[in-house]
């Protein structure tokens, strides 16, 4: 049982979560050939945010708004 706010407020966290994951990704592709070690910790940490943001999709999913 969760109030608008609460829903909209997880439905802002999933997108931040996702495309900040996939663009943390991206500009690690970039840092590749300069310095692997950023790149491979870049690409880690965007995949672990991407991660939460599906994780949060379900969590989502799960509550239910009061009336």
């Amino acid at each position: 049982m969760a109030s608008p706010k609460t829903l909209q407020w997880v439905q802002r966290l999933v997108w931040i979560y996702i495309y900040g994951g996939l663009l943390t990704i991206v500009v690690s592709l970039f840092l590749g050939s300069e310095d692997a070690a950023t790149a491979t910790g870049m690409r880690l940490a965007g995949g672990i945010f991407v991660a939460i943001g599906v994780a949060l999709i379900y969590v989502r999913s799960r509550l239910k708004e009061t009336s």
